[in-house]
């Protein structure tokens, strides 16, 4: 593993800590005070800076440092995490992202927005409201105190057959110390074991209350730190020797330690002591490195940020690494191929009986490709167990052999397969809608609104192909929501109406898939307006007469917008088309409620998985469909008398005392040319979303099978009314119906325009 594969592997972590960063900053935003979650969006920052450093991210780390030290205010109670504190540490999560971005793609930052950011920080820290013209402003001032080091970038040398040798960190001396006015003098060499930080001790933590004793000088020994090679990320290589000056005592200085005198070796002596033994010993002398508590010092003045001073980010890189070594050690050496030994077996046998003590996941990262080929394997595992079971099932009629029976314990092993892993793919939704935060903040801000987003269900579960596309239209359907459906604050105090609106983005599971719902409190579909709009565009003739729900659906044709102007945010006709395209892309459908005056919900109802489905292999025509399973409600065999006609060419069938439109499948797909006879047929009650219930009439029912998904596009091309294929146990061909095609095209709506390219659920 060279250099660039462990910096790909540190950027995977920062990807985590910001989604834990925000969450955590929303969090408080709403109201939680828990101190874990302050301690959580700390440690965030803590381990981005200390990781940064280790790869000489100036930037990244003295922004990082400032945004860490207004935190620790926060954790240590000096400063309240109020609405218009978080507003300035939601910006800075924003920055800090940019800024890793930055650092990984090699882009650029906006300077003048960072460095405002940054003396915004200072004053929160400060306790200093912060300054409305700070972001307009150039460089920050020049440190008064001394500023909390990082780590410069790290130097190596192939020097054995793996190619590397341990990552040296550099460290500048901070200075003398002061006269402590001839007070005793100890002398503590401090090394921790494995089991301290396992147990969740932090070794800084403790050099931190030891600092408050009196004035002292920490030095980091480095000298049992192997090659990245031979790295233990479970292990302790660092120790510490504390010179202190204290008339608190020798009792004093262990009490720091008491709850960690297990796990670590401490020695306390007086200084004169400590040096007279070490001249009796011959000890070679010690080659230290200084360390520094600024960073973590509650009493300390706080540290205030200069971009030029280049001694000062020098200076700042190199503590970051010193005071989270362990966490670098952590983040980049996790993943790291250990060689096959004795001694590397033993450590990860002693990891793991630490794992399983302390009640821990454990998780791995793989290639999404490695996934997608096992995904396949197993579909074609699915495709052969299935002709398989066909096979036997037409050349043995006596139905109890023993290989049918192995063939039933294979068909259940099949499926637990498949089940598994797709469930490898799940993936929870609330990256996604972590990113929507963001979004909503930057709009808000564009147009001056006060907006709150709020999110539900984020833990929902759904394939990983699914999430990648579901950033694209949410953000267009946030930034609709924002622009046009909140109105000003002035707008909302005059209809009675609080003037922070509300965009609340929920997910939850219904029938096998996955709904989305984005609702807002604004100012709902004006509908005449729309109307007018789309007449003036000539998207429809000025005599039509719509429904209320066809004109909501207005929005979604191509070119279509109600803005008054043209600007950064929307006015060119290009946003909720694209939505409703990368929804149906995705096998899925979109629907509109709107209420005047009391907002809108834009429903997504989307496929859990874009590689299986259960389905109800039919008839039609001579031709075999699969009908996905969740579409369908219930079954019926028609009777004569339950069979309406309704105009020239229209049925209902009677369900319940109700009537439900009977729509001949072979017919629309012009699969046949005249409508077949319902009553030598079978009847699927099917729902679609925003078409209500239809009676699919089909020729016969087949069976149930869980069938794997093939793109007819990818493999032939599109057939309207059609999403995907499959392939039988018997080898044919099988075409999966897009239910919401064939319903449109019931109620006079063209079948092409309202076909979905992969509408399998």
């Amino acid at each position: 593993m060279d250099m660039n594969e462990i910096k790909e592997i540190f950027f995977q972590e920062c990807e985590e800590q910001l989604a834990e960063l925000e969450s955590g900053l929303l969090k408080l935003n709403d109201g939680d005070r828990d101190p874990e979650t302050v301690n959580a969006v700390f440690r965030a920052v803590h381990s981005i800076k200390g990781g940064a450093g280790a790869f000489g991210l100036d930037d990244l780390v003295a922004f990082a440092h400032v945004f860490e030290t207004t935190l620790d205010c926060v954790r240590s109670n000096k400063l309240e995490p109020n609405q218009d504190v978080l507003k300035v540490m939601l910006k800075s999560a924003d920055v800090l992202a940019d800024l890793t971005n930055a650092a990984r793609d090699g882009g650029s930052v906006d300077e003048s927005r960072s460095r405002g950011l940054v003396k915004e920080l200072e004053a929160l820290a400060n306790g200093e409201l912060p300054s409305p013209s700070a972001s307009a402003e150039a460089p920050a001032p020049k440190a008064t105190a001394k500023v909390a080091p990082a780590a410069p970038a790290p130097t190596r040398k192939p020097t054995d057959d793996s190619g590397f040798q341990p990552v040296p960190f550099s460290f500048d001396d901070f200075g003398g110390e002061d006269d402590a006015g001839g007070m005793p003098a100890y002398e503590v060499i401090f090394k921790p074991r494995y089991e301290l930080y396992s147990k969740g001790n932090d070794a800084t933590l403790l050099l931190r209350d030891l600092s408050r004793l009196g004035e002292m000088t920490i030095y980091c020994n480095t000298d049992d730190l192997p090659g990245l090679e031979e790295l233990d990320p479970e292990g302790a290589y660092f120790f510490w020797n504390v010179t202190i000056k204290t008339d608190k005592g020798e009792d004093a200085i262990r009490t720091v330690f008491e709850f960690a005198e297990w796990d670590c070796e401490l020695t306390v002596k007086p200084v004169e002591e400590a040096r007279a033994d070490a001249t009796s010993n011959d000890e070679l002398p010690m080659v230290p490195v200084p360390f520094d508590l600024s960073i973590l010092d509650e009493t300390g003045a706080t540290e205030e940020f200069s971009a030029s001073d280049a001694r000062a980010e020098e200076t700042a890189s190199a503590v970051a690494a010193a005071e989270t070594a362990s966490n670098v050690t952590q983040m980049v050496a996790a993943r790291v191929e250990k060689k096959e030994s004795a001694a590397a077996a033993a450590a990860a046998a002693s990891a793991a009986a630490q794992n399983n003590a302390a009640g821990a996941g454990q998780t791995i990262r793989v290639d999404l490709d490695r996934v997608d080929r096992l995904i396949n394997l197993v579909g074609e595992l699915v495709i052969n167990q299935a002709m398989l079971s066909q096979s036997v099932i037409e050349n043995d009629t006596t139905g109890t052999s023993s290989i049918n029976m192995g063939l039933e314990e294979l068909q259940q092993l099949t499926r637990e397969i498949q089940d598994s892993v797709m469930a490898i793919r799940a993936q929870p939704v609330k990256p996604v809608f972590q990113r929507m935060s963001r979004i909503v903040r930057e709009i808000a801000d564009m147009t001056g609104k006060s907006i709150r987003l709020i999110t539900e269900g984020e833990n929902t579960e759904v394939d990983k192909t699914v999430i990648d596309k579901l950033a694209e239209p949410l953000t267009h359907m946030i930034r609709n929501a924002v622009d046009h459906g909140i109105e000003t604050p002035e707008k909302r105090a005059a209809a009675g109406k609080n003037t922070e609106g509300t965009v609340r983005l929920t997910a939850k599971h219904r029938s096998g898939r996955i709904l989305i719902e984005l609702a807002d409190d604004g100012a709902g579909i004006n509908r005449e307006k729309v109307r007018q709009k789309a007449i003036d565009n000539d998207l429809i003739p000025a005599d039509s007469n719509l429904s209320d729900e066809e004109i909501d659906n207005l929005i979604f044709l191509p070119g279509f917008s109600t803005a008054d102007k043209i600007s950064d945010i929307s006015g060119r006709g290009v946003g909720m088309d694209v939505v409703k395209r990368s929804i149906q892309a995705l096998g899925g459908r979109i629907n509109i409620t709107s209420k005047p005056g009391h907002g809108s919900v834009f429903t997504m109802s989307l496929p859990l998985t874009l590689a299986v489905l259960d389905g109800m292999v039919v008839t039609v025509a001579g031709q075999t469909l699969v009908v996905p399973l969740t579409a369908i409600v219930e079954t019926l065999q028609p009777e004569a008398a339950a069979i309406h006609s309704f105009g020239a060419n229209h049925r209902l069938i009677s369900i319940r005392n109700s009537f439900c439109p009977l729509v001949d499948v072979g017919r629309i797909l012009n699969f046949r040319a005249t409508q077949a006879n319902p009553v030598e047929g079978v009847a699927l009650l099917v729902e679609s979303e925003g078409g209500g219930q239809r009676a699919l009439m089909v020729d016969a029912i087949q069976g149930q099978r869980q069938v794997v998904i093939k793109s007819l596009e990818a493999n032939y091309t599109h057939v309207p009314g059609i999403a995907a294929a499959t392939i039988l146990g018997d080898g044919r061909v099988a075409l999966i119906l897009d239910v919401d095609a064939v319903v449109g095209a019931s109620r006079g709506q063209s079948l092409k325009a309202e076909m979905s390219l992969a509408a399998v659920g």
